[in-house]
């Protein structure tokens, strides 16, 4: 059974702290043990400003690899991509975290959404230890309609249970996402999530009995307990 630990913060801007001190005391944590920090950051608006802050702090970013939970089939110049998000907080020109390495996703230069998730793929093969590999922390967001990455309720990423990377569909997007395969083997898993809108999607996601079919973030469950950060307005009244 999966455990979540709830930290609730009082609003966005103490969610991003708390985020950003988060990501950076899992960082330094891992690299005592370890040469090298995997991390694998997600999209949406709720983590831009966790980016901002953490792309400024002064942490061993020269050993560390980024890589990317999900991408939208887009260019990634593209204002829909999270590329785009993360060049204009985590990337910012003079940030210390220009420093890290950062694995993107190749997406419309490759003649499909299945040939980039291959492609992907390979990389994280290439670039982790493990099978499968193992993040040291992966970023997960949550949609209001229960989507984490971009495994959405009803489409067939949610079954795949072989592959490492797999080609989602949402929102009117082609997406490149890590499957639940991938998502469960961290070592740390911590879910941003901010906004009323939210709320019903988070009640889901702690609730035992919830369908993981209604409530794709259901699927993710590593053997360590998950870590929900929610401002205040995106946690539920049971």
């Amino acid at each position: 059974m999966t455990k979540y630990q709830i930290q609730l913060l009082e609003d966005k801007t103490s969610l991003a702290h708390a985020a950003s001190n988060l990501i950076a005391q899992i960082i330094e944590s891992t690299l005592k043990d370890k040469s090298r920090a995997k991390i694998a950051l997600c999209g949406g608006s709720t983590p831009k400003a966790t980016y901002s802050l953490i792309g400024k702090k002064n942490i061993e970013w020269s050993n560390v690899d980024l890589f990317l939970g999900d991408e939208r089939w887009v260019d990634n110049k593209s204002q829909d991509s999270n590329c785009f998000l993360l060049n204009n907080s985590l990337f910012k020109e003079g940030n210390p975290s220009l420093a890290a390495s950062f694995f993107s996703v190749s997406t419309v230069e490759l003649s499909s959404p299945e040939e980039s998730a291959d492609d992907y793929e390979r990389i994280l093969i290439n670039n982790m230890d493990g099978d499968p590999p193992k993040f040291d922390l992966i970023l997960l967001g949550l949609g209001d309609d229960g989507h984490t990455a971009s495994l959405f309720p009803g489409s067939d990423a949610l079954f795949e249970r072989d592959s490492l990377i797999t080609v989602g569909e949402g929102k009117g997007h082609k997406r490149i996402t890590f499957t639940s395969k991938l998502l469960s083997s961290a070592d740390n898993v911590v879910f941003l999530i901010s906004g009323s809108a939210k709320q019903t999607a988070l009640k889901r996601l702690l609730d035992q009995s919830e369908s993981w079919e209604r409530t794709p973030a259901k699927l993710v469950a590593p053997s360590s307990e998950i870590i929900v950060l929610a401002d205040k307005d995106a946690y539920p009244s049971f």
